[in-house]
């Protein structure tokens, strides 16, 4: 895997796929950027499990810290790193000896270790780097493109609204940087015709 450009099919597979995220780092302060993306995940449906030695057994967002991912009691599908880079690989340490293992190790914006990765994925296991899946949810849902900013993503058609408002789209639609519309497939098809 090419950490350093991942193709939007390979981040969509993964939000779509994953329903339990357990956030290592997430801060209790809400300014800042591990609760905004807590927050924000949490809101789109996914079962958030908040990490963190420092406030254990408090809540954040309604949700019971934990002191390690070895204490959740329930199976988790990814494992997001907010800590620093140099924790990475002692956090994919620790999420490997879960039973069942996630499925998906997720290091946050500025978090890469290419230790890390290469021992998650001998596992078996999915890895992003450098990368905030609270942005990319939001880029391959449209819902960032509301707020005025370029997604990079084309299509013609509207996102599905996975709840009410226009700020609760879902990521279940595929376009031109990930896949294809149905515009799409049927130019291609159309050019592949024999011409007589």
């Amino acid at each position: 895997m090419n950490h350093d450009n991942y193709p939007d099919s390979y981040i969509r597979g993964i939000l779509n796929t994953v329903k339990t995220i357990a956030m290592v780092g997430i801060s209790p302060k809400d300014n800042r950027p591990s609760y905004f993306a807590f927050k924000y995940l949490k809101e789109r449906g996914y079962r958030m499990i908040p990490v963190n030695p420092g406030q254990e057994g408090k809540e954040i967002l309604g949700e019971k810290v934990y002191a390690k991912l070895a204490d959740i009691p329930v199976p988790v599908d990814m494992v997001d790193i907010f800590r620093g880079s140099r924790y990475a690989a002692g956090i994919v340490e620790e999420a490997l000896a879960l039973k069942p293992r996630p499925q998906v190790i997720w290091m946050q914006l500025t978090v890469r270790s290419d230790e890390a990765a290469a021992a998650a994925e001998a596992a078996g296991l999915k890895v992003v780097m450098n990368r905030c899946p609270k942005i990319e949810y939001g880029r391959l849902s449209s819902e960032i493109s509301w707020m005025g900013v370029n997604s990079r993503t084309l299509s013609s058609r509207r996102a599905k609204m996975s709840g009410t408002g226009v700020q609760r789209m879902s990521l279940n639609r595929v376009t031109s940087a990930g896949g294809t519309t149905d515009a799409t497939d049927r130019a291609q098809k159309a050019s592949d015709e024999p011409t007589t």
